[in-house]
């Protein structure tokens, strides 16, 4: 068995490839501020190059103000994260933040670790497992890498779910009727942050006879912190057209070496919104460079791609996304825009089409964090 690399040996391997990957994203390019065309609707052009490569960055959508509130707020609840998967104290003895919730809200596994790769876990969808290094022998057992539920932690982080200038994304991909997918927060330490395997996220339409490279949805990610080509998402442009993507063999061919030769970094700044579809093949390595990297990162669908569809990935198999479920996790989104334009009065607001008509049902309020948002992530609409 090969003898797992230091922290230290992994980030000098890395800096090759890094800085290879980092000149195939300048001959693509593909990012650049978000642009509408006169009718208000996201300009065709990116439209038009997100369908083609499989993403896109837009670069400072989210100004700095709502970026340092929240910095704040993901500080915060790392501060208050338990210990542990199965700990009810912080670090600090305090009882451990989250614990009102249905659902656990941190997702946690050994520093620098691939905790999904080469398993049968979320569908098996991981089938090869990255390199996992050896972290310094000061490393605690475990350490945050998810943490969900962003409207119900947090109240900036709600307001972001009803950003205008997103959503009128996620209308120009999937429509005015769109419909929400899931959100969670990626966390990446410095030295510490786990790896997330080579993968196709959906799982459900595959060999669907109304097959397309949009029929799983997409996946935005606010960056909070500059990410860098040693701790971002790594995505092979143009694979979301290709169906489902033999992963075990395209690493075979590479002579067994997670470092595909095609794929690319998406390099941000602090503020940047990467969307990506989410049948790209993507990946992140461990993160054994000093920078921390967070990610908000929420999705959504094509209506059409989810009413009828049956539970996938973390939500059970005997769910069955009828439209009562699609319209009650849906409120989210209408709550969302009204707490954000409650914040944000002189900020346009976005008209979301399902809930023309039903905004005094969804005025944000501590009334309806209780009846609506608090543990919404239990209808999330996985496929």
């Amino acid at each position: 068995m090969a003898v797992a690399p230091t922290a230290a040996q992994h980030a000098a391997s890395m800096q090759t490839y890094f800085q290879e990957g980092e000149q195939r994203a300048q001959q693509i390019g593909n990012r650049g501020p978000v642009k509408l065309a006169s009718d208000g609707k996201l300009h065709p052009d990116i439209r038009e190059a997100f369908l083609e490569h499989g993403f896109y960055i837009f670069e400072g959508l989210v100004n700095e103000d709502e970026i340092a509130l929240l910095r704040t707020e993901i500080e915060r609840l790392i501060d208050r994260a338990p210990v542990g998967k199965n700990a009810s104290l912080d670090a600090k003895g305090r009882p451990a933040y989250g614990q009102k919730f249905a659902q656990p809200i941190y997702s946690f596994v050994k520093p620098l670790s691939d905790p999904w790769g080469g398993t049968e876990l979320l569908s098996g969808r991981h089938p090869v497992k990255m390199t996992q290094p050896a972290p310094d022998a000061s490393a605690p057992d475990e350490v945050v890498q998810l943490i969900g539920g962003m409207c119900q932690t947090t109240d900036p982080g709600l307001r972001l779910y009803g950003h205008p200038m997103l959503l009128t994304i996620a209308e120009a991909i999937n429509g005015d009727d769109f419909v929400p997918f899931n959100d969670a927060t990626f966390v990446k330490l410095p030295g510490l942050g786990g790896s997330v395997a080579w993968h196709q996220d959906g799982v459900t339409h595959w060999d669907s006879p109304d097959w397309d490279p949009g029929i799983h949805g997409f996946n935005f990610q606010v960056q909070l912190y500059p990410a860098t080509s040693a701790n971002c998402l790594w995505v092979v442009p143009g694979s979301h057209k290709e169906g489902r993507v033999d992963i075990k063999g395209l690493i075979a061919e590479n002579d067994g070496s997670e470092l595909l030769p095609t794929a690319i970094p998406l390099t941000c700044n602090a503020g940047d919104v990467t969307i990506a579809n989410r049948q790209i093949l993507h990946c992140s390595f461990a993160n054994t460079s000093p920078n921390i990297r967070v990610a908000m990162t929420f999705g959504f669908h094509r209506r059409r791609s989810v009413v009828g569809a049956k539970g996938a990935l973390t939500q059970k198999k005997s769910d069955v996304y009828d439209e009562k479920r699609v319209f009650e996790r849906s409120r989210v989104i209408a709550v969302a825009i009204d707490a954000r334009a409650q914040h944000y009065p002189d900020e346009p607001r976005y008209i979301y089409q399902p809930f023309v008509g039903l905004e005094d049902e969804f005025r944000w309020s501590p009334e309806t964090y209780e009846r609506v948002i608090k543990d919404y992530n239990l209808q999330d609409l996985a496929i």
